[in-house]
């Protein structure tokens, strides 16, 4: 069988191709002002085929004035931005080219380097001064030197269709017709690839002229700022080749923002303007994040994102005396914030936002934000396995995943998430090697009897449990149980099968998480051991809680 290619994808044209088919096309092409990242993209999305970024918004947006206060590394960096931002050409407003000739063709190299398409540039001197303050006074460059400027910028380009356009500033200086033509023919002759004519007067009818007199020699640009009312129409017939509309995207910004200030400022409320203002999920798509969410599926590991949390935290903790009076062990503070707060902070480091706690004792106490909660008011009279089933029964809006349960009294590093997240097996456990220290404290705990224990062999070989309970001899007990349990997301509808079994026993009603685990390996299931020295801690008792001080 013969395979049939494809025929390949064409490759788009280069940003400073496409620009010079707009400068040099046969239809007027207008190019909208952007100044940062987001403004440059919502000019894309509204259909214009170019942006301008132009001098006195990219100055404004730093707060700074249009008279070159701001550097040109800083203009090329929000540069940088937009054009990640697009995929259209721009035309950076590159003001007298900050400086001399070398500067110019500095400015260019880096331009070029950032995908900037073309640039525009107007021959007064650096530094430089908005056109509409005070333009009769200004001073235009000479001639010949801003001609340097031009042969120097053309020289340093290594793309050919990179473009310099040539602003002449004769009719904002006061100087006439005679003059702006003179300096455009001087301008052309020296690589100009077009000329931007501009003019401070309410009428075209100082463009209009140029035009008139320049004929086709060049591209001509216009900016019609100040003769806003002039009908599009007249531009066309001219034959101008591109229309600037140089700052109206940060000019109808601004007086939203103001009103939008002055209003919180006089209310203290968002009422009033809410339903005014973009939604945020707005800005989310058009910083794109949902491009993000999907690299987050392609590149990072799965236990991350997709992973939910329960944490048992329904016990008073009776044992703290005083502490608990008021509320829950999972309350106490350790270090100026609640036991609870220090473990959704670890899984939250690993990722990990989905996270239900079962309350019972003072349900009310415990109202961290961002939490869902589960109540097991017959926390008294039930053990963990009620708890437990009582927060699978709950709906989950996410829904699959691999699921953590850990106690709402053990406090423990990233380390061990980490740890528990490497293994595929459908369930997984960490145990404490170091479980003697847990017998001299003369507690209840967890211990677990394993297929091996832990050695250097055990780094080489997968263990796994055969009994957790709290009577296992030392002669047989391999470690502790510090409360940490993953499911993976296919065997959970297993676990809530048994959950649910056991929890509708009488005899069950007080199990605890360790009755579970024994249960599983019954059923036959095999519960992965991964050994851990330390990295945990269990708060029982008021030496626990000075202890959790210093490990938090």
């Amino acid at each position: 069988m013969v395979a049939h290619l494809q025929p390949p994808v064409p490759e788009r044209p280069r940003r400073t191709t496409r620009f010079r088919e707009l400068l040099h096309g046969s239809d007027l092409e207008f190019l909208l002002e952007a100044h940062n990242g987001i403004s440059a993209r919502i000019g894309e999305e509204a259909g214009f085929k170019a942006l301008w970024a132009g001098g006195l918004c990219m100055s404004a947006q730093f707060g700074v004035r249009d008279s070159n206060e701001a550097s040109w590394t800083q203009v090329l960096e929000m540069l940088e931005f937009m054009v990640d931002a697009t995929t259209i050409p721009i035309l950076l407003d590159g003001d007298t080219g900050y400086g001399n000739f070398n500067n110019v063709r500095r400015l260019v190299r880096k331009l070029e380097q950032r995908g900037v398409a073309a640039v525009c540039i107007e021959d007064k001197l650096y530094p430089k001064t908005n056109s509409f303050i005070d333009g009769d006074r200004q001073q235009l460059a000479d001639i010949e030197e801003f001609c340097s400027r031009i042969k120097a910028g053309k020289d340093a380009q290594r793309d050919d269709d990179f473009a310099i356009i040539t602003r002449v500033e004769a009719f904002i200086a006061g100087w006439g017709l005679a003059e702006a033509l003179r300096r455009a023919e001087a301008y052309h002759a020296a690589g100009s690839d077009g000329i931007l004519i501009h003019s401070a007067l309410a009428t075209p009818k100082e463009v209009l002229a140029f035009k008139r007199e320049w004929a086709d020699r060049s591209p001509v640009v216009i900016v019609p700022t100040k003769y806003y009312a002039t009908p599009t129409e007249v531009f066309r017939e001219a034959g101008f080749s591109l229309v600037i509309w140089a700052n109206h995207l940060l000019r109808a910004a601004i007086p939203a923002m103001q009103e939008c200030a002055a209003t919180l400022a006089r209310e203290q409320n968002l009422r009033s303007i809410e339903d005014r203002v973009a939604p945020v999920k707005e800005i989310f798509r058009l910083q794109g994040a949902s491009e993000l969410q999907e690299a987050e599926d392609r590149y990072l590991p799965r236990q991350g994102r997709d992973a939910r949390v329960i944490v048992l935290a329904a016990s008073r903790g009776s044992a703290l005396g005083e502490l608990t009076a008021d509320r829950p062990k999972a309350m106490v503070e350790i270090r100026g914030q609640p036991l609870l707060a220090h473990i959704v902070a670890a899984y939250n480091a690993a990722g990990i936002k989905r996270i239900t706690v079962v309350r019972g004792y003072l349900p009310a106490a415990i109202d961290l934000p961002g939490l869902a909660y589960v109540d097991n008011p017959d926390y008294a009279d039930t053990g963990e396995l009620v708890s437990l089933e009582r927060a699978l029964a709950a709906p989950d809006p996410d829904g699959g995943g691999d699921l953590y349960v850990s106690y709402g009294d053990v406090i423990f590093k990233r380390y061990l998430l980490d740890t528990l997240a490497e293994p595929a097996d459908d369930f997984v456990i960490v145990a404490d090697t170091d479980w003697r220290a847990s017998v001299n404290r003369a507690r209840a705990a967890d211990y677990v009897a394993c297929t091996e224990p832990h050695s250097r062999h055990a780094f080489y070989r997968e263990v796994y449990l055969t009994r957790c309970a709290e009577d296992i001899s030392e002669g047989e007990c391999h470690g502790e149980w510090m409360g940490l349990l993953k499911v993976n997301a296919r065997a959970v509808p297993r676990l809530r099968e048994l959950v649910s079994q056991m929890a509708a026993t009488p005899g069950h009603r007080r199990a605890k998480l360790h009755h579970l685990l024994t249960a599983l390996v019954a059923r036959g299931e095999k519960v992965r051991v991964v050994y851990t020295t330390g990295h945990w801690l269990d708060v029982d008792s008021l030496a626990d809680v000075l202890a959790a001080g210093r490990f938090a």
